[in-house]
């Protein structure tokens, strides 16, 4: 399995993100971003999706969740890099309207 990066700059955890971000690897990403955001020192949360080529509905779960869980703390999700065939997916599930 490909590693997912984790960086904290200021109060914004970056997530760059695999080739595959599908529900074989959301569980463990959704896992390592609470747990930053959980410790106080993030409030915004940056997946970058340059590595991306496929991402499937858990994909965008687990965006949504950690949205959920940012919110409330004035914090914002970001997404960079999405390219094409990622960007259909967070268009038709409506995911930019939340974020």
């Amino acid at each position: 399995m490909e590693q997912v990066e984790y960086e904290i700059l200021d109060e914004t955890l970056k997530v760059i993100l695999p080739s595959e971000v599908d529900h074989c690897n959301t569980v463990g990403i959704r896992k390592e971003a609470d747990k930053h955001i959980y410790s106080g020192r993030v409030k915004n949360v940056e997946f970058d999706f340059t590595n991306t080529k496929f991402m499937d509905s858990s994909g965008i779960g687990m965006i949504m969740g950690r949205h959920k869980l940012i919110k409330p703390l004035g914090g914002k999700i970001i997404l960079t890099g999405v390219k094409d065939n990622v960007e259909r997916i967070i268009n038709v599930s409506g995911l930019y309207k939340l974020i």
